[in-house]
């Protein structure tokens, strides 16, 4: 893979990454969430033009 594409998705998932971890945060703290509690998170990575929908799940606990 060329240079420009490996900057152009390393942006892409540093992006995902710091959005979702606010979003999170923000949704756990409106939530009044307690402390010890697990949630149960999928996260979803679609490019249509290529058919690629790949799925990661797992746990954050509170």
């Amino acid at each position: 893979m060329s240079d420009e594409f490996n900057m152009s998705m390393r942006k892409f998932l540093k992006q995902v990454g710091v959005t979702s971890q606010q979003a999170i945060e923000d949704a756990v703290r409106k939530a009044g969430a307690s402390e010890g509690k697990k949630y149960k998170v999928k996260a979803v990575v679609t490019i249509e033009e290529i058919g690629l929908e790949h799925e990661v799940n797992g746990e954050i606990e509170g």
